[in-house]
């Protein structure tokens, strides 16, 4: 499927109908720390305000998701981003009965990418996993280097994928989902592929799903000419 005017559209609204509940959002937690400036030293409250912040720029990639081959390139210490991100999904899953784990390789290094929009691409596979996953069930993190590629593999006990709906959990606006908006995966893959990467999935209905996202530890993104 192309991206056309119509998904442009789609997508504009969409974000635009998140983002007005978003800034009622940041603007209570920014009143609350006014009013209560101890919620500070509340535990996971730094967690919040970075995730709404997340959250915001996470809106302004989805209006221009018909773009978003055009990356904004940074080298950055991709270890510590995983480690971060790991204790903030971990941080937001803490209530649950869901087991979560997480090994990263040490010898993950820099990686030169779109910090932003990697991020997008493994909060929104932990997120799935966690949707899936049994009250009970675990999800499981793994990060490793094979030669000069790293591999992130986010796997879970959770309800499985069909084998009928395996071929097309990437397309766009494809959901199984009740509530799903068929973007996630979408985003995903686009997201990776404009990187130069590849992401898989592999799923047993009733036993669980694993993705494996493979990028380039050496891959340069270089941004497009302002021609």
């Amino acid at each position: 499927m192309t991206f056309n005017q119509d998904i442009e559209f789609m997508l504009s609204k969409f974000s635009h109908e998140i983002r007005n509940p978003l800034t009622t959002l940041y603007s209570t937690v920014q009143l609350i720390e006014m009013k209560h400036p101890e919620v500070k030293e509340f535990n996971h409250w730094s967690s919040l305000s970075y995730d709404i912040e997340y959250m915001n720029q996470l809106l302004d990639e989805l209006s221009n998701f018909a773009k978003s081959e055009r990356l904004n390139p940074e080298t950055f210490d991709f270890r510590s981003f995983l480690e971060h991100l790991s204790l903030s999904f971990a941080a937001s899953i803490a209530q649950s009965e869901v087991e979560y784990t997480s090994k990263i390789d040490s010898s993950i290094t820099q990686i030169t990418g779109d910090k932003t929009k990697l991020q997008e691409v493994f909060f929104n596979l932990l997120k799935n996993a966690f949707d899936a996953a049994k009250s009970n069930g675990t999800i499981y993190l793994s990060a490793t280097l094979e030669n000069d590629d790293i591999v992130v593999i986010v796997q879970d006990t959770g309800c499985g994928i069909s084998e009928e709906q395996l071929p097309t959990i990437f397309d766009p606006f494809v959901t199984y989902k009740k509530q799903g908006t068929g973007l996630g995966l979408a985003i995903c893959d686009h997201i990776v592929k404009a990187h130069g990467g590849t992401i898989t999935v592999e799923s047993t209905e009733g036993v669980g799903t694993t993705f494996r996202v493979t990028l380039k530890a050496e891959y340069k993104c270089y941004e497009e000419s302002a021609d």
